[in-house]
């Protein structure tokens, strides 16, 4: 069976090179034809699991598609030829033809099957290299936007912000984490803003930020002096007392406190790589409580107070 199909598929590759002859009663080479001829050897060849000739021979098809000016029909079997090498295991290949294929699509003005062939090409390489991956997704995410396909859009950013945490890149991280709730704020999607507030306030608190975790709680309350940030409904919110018990026992140096709000069902819950960003948080400090001033103890009777008693005595109520 195979044998009979790469046959076939040399068969037709034979034929396209008669449609690219040119001769005194033929002046100009018929490429749409040979593209055919180019596209059915390729599915012969796949068929018989010769993936290498298959590749070949849509890239064949797909120069012969440019030539003839066809330039969604040339991005498909630059597409289909980088699916030929991830059958054969050859990603980075693989995904740089699909890139190329989404440019083609792109200047012959169907962004949507653009940005569709780069989310593949995200989820080829996401295990082998998650930094390219990263871009991919971002990529997809500018397309969808442009088209005011915000949903697929703020989809996209998610799967790199996951990807940038899971990595530990956490100014990244935090910067597409705000994309991301700026554009659930347009869609007016507030309760996915609480948890993206959530993930936020745990990537800062990674990167050793206290002062940007707090400023992200504080920014989503809704107050007349930050309308943009603002998030409505927020404050009152659940995840808005969580966020502040977990700022106050992480200024404390309360890893008890810490802990029992990463430990509820409202961080246990979110997804994968932010629930393991709560249940990793150390606090500052190895987790030892900030001592409240100590009440100064009574003399015994006929003890006077040494020099380093009075000095302590002086400054016990603070420099104020």
């Amino acid at each position: 069976m195979a044998a009979q199909k790469i046959n076939e598929g040399l068969e037709h590759l034979a034929k396209a090179e008669k449609y690219l002859k040119t001769g005194f009663l033929k002046w100009k080479p018929d490429y749409d034809s040979a593209a055919s001829e180019y596209g059915k050897a390729a599915v012969a060849f796949k068929n018989a699991k010769q993936f290498e000739q298959a590749k070949d021979a849509c890239l064949r098809e797909a120069v012969a598609h440019e030539n003839n000016r066809a330039l969604f029909h040339a991005a498909k079997a630059y597409e289909q030829a980088g699916m030929m090498l991830k059958e054969m295991q050859k990603l980075p290949e693989a995904v740089q033809l699909i890139e190329k294929a989404s440019m083609m699509y792109l200047e012959n003005g169907t962004p949507d099957t653009a940005a569709m062939a780069l989310e593949r090409a995200g989820k080829l390489i996401e295990n082998v290299d998650p930094e390219k991956a990263v871009q991919l997704y971002q990529q997809t995410a500018n397309v969808f936007e442009n088209e005011e396909r915000l949903r697929q859009a703020v989809e996209l950013l998610g799967k790199a912000s996951r990807l940038l945490v899971r990595g530990r890149r956490f100014d990244e991280a935090a910067l597409s984490i705000q994309k991301e709730k700026n554009i659930y704020k347009e869609i007016e999607n507030y309760p996915t803003c609480y948890k993206k507030t959530i993930a936020q306030v745990l990537v800062h608190l990674h990167r050793n930020d206290y002062v940007a975790a707090e400023r992200c709680v504080r920014e989503s309350y809704r107050r007349v002096i930050c309308a943009y940030c603002s998030i409505p409904g927020f404050n009152g919110s659940e995840d808005c007392a969580a966020l502040e018990q977990l700022l106050e026992g992480y200024d404390q140096q309360d890893q008890d406190q810490v802990s029992d709000v990463c430990n509820s069902p409202l961080f246990k819950y979110m997804d994968n790589d932010y629930a393991k960003l709560g249940l990793s948080l150390v606090v500052p400090g190895g987790g030892i409580k900030k001592k409240s001033p100590a009440t100064p103890q009574a003399k015994p009777d006929g003890v006077t107070a040494t020099a380093a008693d009075e000095e302590e005595d002086e400054y016990s109520g603070g420099l104020c």
